[in-house]
């Protein structure tokens, strides 16, 4: 029997937590196991649920959902976090993502990418929805003149995201620095490096360039 991923919800608004229940519920492998409205309460209800997922709102009332993440490094709760919020700033990002925080949503996209992104968080990757991936490579990239500032590539082969990363590949960023500015781990820059070079059957960065080039991803 396929292991059912454990969800606990904290969110303050109790129709946002029904219309995420009902929506999970959908999903074969996904067990809610509990739900919090107060930021104060986060703790204790999961030690009594025990979730391999929290997700999380940064606008929690008593306790907003900063301190939550605080409180779970402090204590040690071994449970990933999935942000929700109404806000995509990247201050915010950035802060939640340097305490252990291995996704975050906006509530306007939650509907379309929860489902992805708890997949993706339970399997150990980091996770961003689209508007707050494409923002962040954005502020990131738009001051270096080679980038191609239109780009528009539309790949069968390769994903939004990795496409972003043979962009700033073949722009000579590092991948500590793609890391550190994408807000995800080394580890997760090297395994999409590989997994685009496998994808493209390319066997060195060089070969990278050379696809960036000729695809209009960055300028000569």
């Amino acid at each position: 029997m396929k292991h059912k991923i454990r969800i606990h919800l904290a969110d303050d608004h109790q129709v946002l937590i029904d219309g995420l229940t009902n929506l999970l519920q959908t999903v074969e492998n996904f067990e809610v196991v509990g739900n919090s409205l107060d930021g104060t309460t986060v703790y204790n209800d999961i030690l009594q649920s025990n979730p391999d997922i929290l997700i999380l709102d940064i606008s929690m009332p008593k306790k907003d959902g900063i301190e939550v993440v605080k409180e779970l490094l402090q204590k040690e709760f071994q449970c990933k976090i999935i942000i929700l919020s109404s806000y995509d700033d990247l201050k915010i990002i950035k802060e939640v993502m340097k305490l252990g925080v291995k996704g975050y949503l906006t509530k306007k996209c939650a509907g379309e990418n929860i489902i992805e992104a708890i997949e993706a968080v339970y399997q150990g990757q980091e996770y961003f929805c689209d508007s707050v991936r494409e923002k962040i490579f954005n502020i990131f990239s738009h001051n270096n003149p080679k980038l191609n500032k239109n780009i528009q590539v539309e790949n069968p082969i390769l994903s939004a995201r990795e496409v972003e990363i043979i962009t700033l590949i073949a722009l000579e960023y590092s991948g500590k620095e793609i890391s550190e500015q994408l807000f995800i781990s080394t580890n997760t820059v090297e395994t999409h490096r590989k997994n685009i070079m496998k994808k493209l059957q390319i066997k060195s960065t060089i070969g990278l360039v050379k696809y960036a080039l000729k695809n209009n991803l960055i300028n000569s």
